[in-house]
């Protein structure tokens, strides 16, 4: 491409996913309860967050349990709907698809989910769980054993006649869990959200899954979201990570960077939170205060401030936007 003066320009690739200012609340409780206890009625799961994705790129959403990033997942898929803000798809809004453009959406978009016992129709064999999404795709029939066959392939589940017509009870939970990844490849998408797939898993066939989601999002040229409390697992199969606390964004830069030099309190204390593998080495204590606050009724300005040993009277007022710091951006007053 040239410009009217002849020189070359270079033009940037528009993102596959592109999340503007979402929100996500939920209403719980009896409206009247919440009055007389002074609590919040609606519970801010996703609080103003936005990032993008780019063709081709894993990243992780890494947080402790409650901060938002399996609902944050479930909206990238549609299965949710944003209360505020907008998800672009390849620079189509989520909201207004509707009929075939969502159907098309849905072959192209898939989900990984955390627990494969539940995951599964345990009334279907194998062979009918997979044969679903190709029939809701409206697959011809004589091109579905074949799609079954290479699915199963791609997941290394050799000899699909040994498989296909068990159920799931039938199968041990590394070979159930390469069945929910073919089932979630068969469409043969371009964008997979990834929900903890190994935590449900032994330690034994964890290392074997993770090495297989590696494998099929390089081979497919997936653009992938992997979402997790663990940051060893993280850091294995995402090239960057987006560091959630309580809906809201803390940190988001390159994964190695984020690992060997966290900049935000709270993405200092997840990595010293990580087992040393050592018997006689200790951990020094963590870097913030024990215990969330509520989801209902977060704190004022900074959501970390009750529990960060570098609050200042700022912090109180002031939510901390986005500052970039070289590759990363960390939403840290101490970093204005």
């Amino acid at each position: 491409m040239t410009s009217a003066q002849g020189k070359a320009v270079t033009s940037t690739p528009s993102p596959v996913i592109a999340v503007e200012d979402i929100r996500k609340h939920f209403a719980v409780g009896s409206p009247i309860a919440a009055a007389m206890r002074r609590k919040s009625v609606v519970v801010k799961a996703i609080d103003g967050v936005n990032f993008t994705l780019n063709k081709g790129e894993s990243v992780g959403l890494l947080g402790e349990s409650g901060c938002g990033k399996t609902t944050m997942g479930r909206m990238l898929l549609k299965l949710d709907e944003p209360s505020e803000g907008r998800i672009l798809f390849e620079g189509d809004d989520l909201a207004t698809m509707q009929g075939p453009a969502l159907r098309a959406y849905r072959a192209r978009a898939q989900m990984i989910f955390q627990n494969p016992f539940e995951a599964l129709n345990p009334r279907f064999t194998i062979a009918q769980s997979m044969d679903e999404p190709l029939s809701n795709a409206n697959i011809a029939k004589a091109e579905r054993a074949d799609r079954i066959r290479k699915a199963m392939d791609l997941v290394h589940l050799p000899d699909p006649a040994q498989f296909l017509e068990r159920y799931p009870h039938q199968m041990s939970g590394g070979q159930l869990q390469r069945v929910v990844m073919a089932r979630a490849l068969i469409l043969e998408p371009t964008f997979v959200v990834a929900d903890e797939p190994v935590s449900m898993l032994d330690v034994s066939v964890r290392a074997g899954i993770l090495n297989l989601f590696r494998e099929v999002r390089d081979n497919m040229g997936l653009t992938a979201i992997y979402i997790s409390h663990d940051l060893a697992l993280v850091r294995y199969v995402c090239e960057r990570t987006i560091v959630m606390y309580l809906g809201c964004i803390v940190e988001d830069g390159p994964t190695e960077e984020i690992v060997k030099n966290p900049m935000h309190p709270y993405t200092k204390a997840l990595v010293a939170a990580v087992p040393v593998p050592h018997p006689a080495q200790s951990h020094a204590p963590l870097p913030i205060k024990a215990g969330a606050p509520d989801a209902r009724n977060p704190p004022s300005g900074c959501r970390l401030r009750d529990r960060c040993p570098h609050a200042f009277d700022r912090c109180a007022i002031e939510e901390p936007k986005a500052t970039r710091i070289g590759a990363r951006k960390v939403h840290c007053h101490l970093f204005d």
